[in-house]
């Protein structure tokens, strides 16, 4: 099972459009048919008197080409590999966004924390499921569903208070960019890839020791960065 990366220059702008909307719209029907994942086509980036502006319209938009399109988007999310060819095909340089809540929750943490983790589980062998790397410095792991209820207590466990951290889980009514989908610019890319050995998740338990370490560490140098 192959997953694309964002992988375009900026060499032939005639051929950008073209050749992104391929990418996206084979990722998304791969996504679909391959990990049988929700996806649902969100906003895109358009070019805007020499800048890129997402599609809302919105000059401040937070998320640039990589939101929902309206409040409705929990209905239009698809798992069907037809229909995402369908939308993709309509609109191909749409973003690819995965509703969380369904097939998997994700534990959304600072990328300089998500690395410290990653080398920890590596050590503990623990079995990862995929984990994106987002153009804002985020890293999200992806876990069994239901995740996301259940976190602040299971930091609180760890004897941590949960407002002390920044660990947030996503689950039922949040969503999440998929690769090769860009933001403001940028590409979301995979940490770790979907593979066949990944397709069974972990669950939440089995990361949030090493997750919150890692999350109490960054917590600490931030803080010593202020002082």
């Amino acid at each position: 099972m192959l997953f694309v990366e964002e992988t375009i220059g900026l060499t032939d702008a005639a051929q950008i459009p073209k050749q992104r909307g391929d990418l996206l719209l084979d990722s998304a029907v791969r996504y679909a048919e391959e990990r049988h994942w929700d996806v649902f086509p969100g906003t895109w980036l358009e070019p805007v008197e020499g800048a890129e502006r997402c599609s809302c319209g919105a000059s401040d938009c937070v998320a640039p080409g990589a939101h929902a399109t309206g409040p409705d988007w929990a209905t239009q999310a698809t798992g069907s590999a037809v229909a995402a060819r369908e939308l993709w095909s309509q609109q191909p340089l749409a973003s690819i966004l995965l509703p969380t809540g369904r097939t998997f929750d994700a534990l959304d943490v600072p990328e300089s924390a998500g690395f410290l983790a990653l080398a920890r589980m590596e050590r503990m062998d623990l079995t990862l499921g995929p984990v994106t790397r987002t153009p804002d410095r985020r890293m999200l792991f992806f876990v069994l569903p239901g995740a996301a209820p259940k976190v602040d207590d299971l930091v609180r466990k760890l004897g941590w208070a949960p407002a002390s951290i920044d660990l947030v889980g996503r689950g039922e009514g949040h969503y999440v960019a998929a690769p090769p989908t860009r933001i403001g610019g940028a590409a979301v890319q995979w940490a770790r890839r979907p593979t066949q050995a990944n397709r069974w998740l972990p669950d939440a338990d089995e990361l949030i020791s090493p997750l919150t370490y890692a999350c109490g560490q960054e917590a600490a140098a931030e803080r010593s960065r202020r002082a």
